[in-house]
């Protein structure tokens, strides 16, 4: 179930980076064609900022897509700073979500959270796995360690008088 979890991730995150990038591509378009301003701001500022918040947020999308594809090939939980991009791509979703539901409706934050939903399914089911594969660990022990860290010797072989 991982990995097909991984894969989905990939993939709707890389047509997330695309549709990003070419919904503010188009609303730059759009800005630069009508010539208006808004609150005195210079038109060609806004649009130009507009495909510049494009490409950076569809490059987001894209590179944690990479990471969900690389955890798709080599079946390995993400480490690192993959896993913060993952995890940072799960609150951007929440985040998301929680606005698209009073801005543009229902299907658009069912969307968000579907998709809150996989990356956080694809973090947790890697995590249990590792989990497992590491075996319980006893309720309170220390790991052979003592209070002040340092490893503990076996206590010494009774004696008999």
């Amino acid at each position: 179930m991982r990995r097909p979890v991984a894969w989905i991730v990939a993939v709707v995150l890389f047509a997330e980076a695309v549709g990003v990038a070419a919904l503010n591509w188009f609303l730059a378009i759009v800005v630069d064609r009508q010539d208006m301003s808004l609150a005195g701001l210079d038109p060609d500022m806004m649009s130009v900022s507009s495909k510049i918040g494009g490409v950076v947020f569809g490059l987001y999308f894209a590179l944690c897509a990479l990471v969900a594809l690389l955890v798709a090939l080599r079946d390995r939980a993400p480490a690192g700073l993959g896993r913060v991009l993952l995890i940072s791509a799960a609150v951007v979703h929440g985040l998301l979500g929680a606005f698209t539901w009073g801005l543009v409706g229902p299907g658009a934050f069912v969307f968000m959270i579907v998709v809150l939903g996989l990356i956080v399914l694809l973090l947790m089911t890697y995590d249990a796995r590792e989990e497992s594969a590491a075996g319980p660990r006893p309720e309170g022990g220390n790991g052979g360690k003592g209070d002040d860290g340092a490893p503990v010797s076996p206590p010494p072989a009774p004696t008999t008088p």
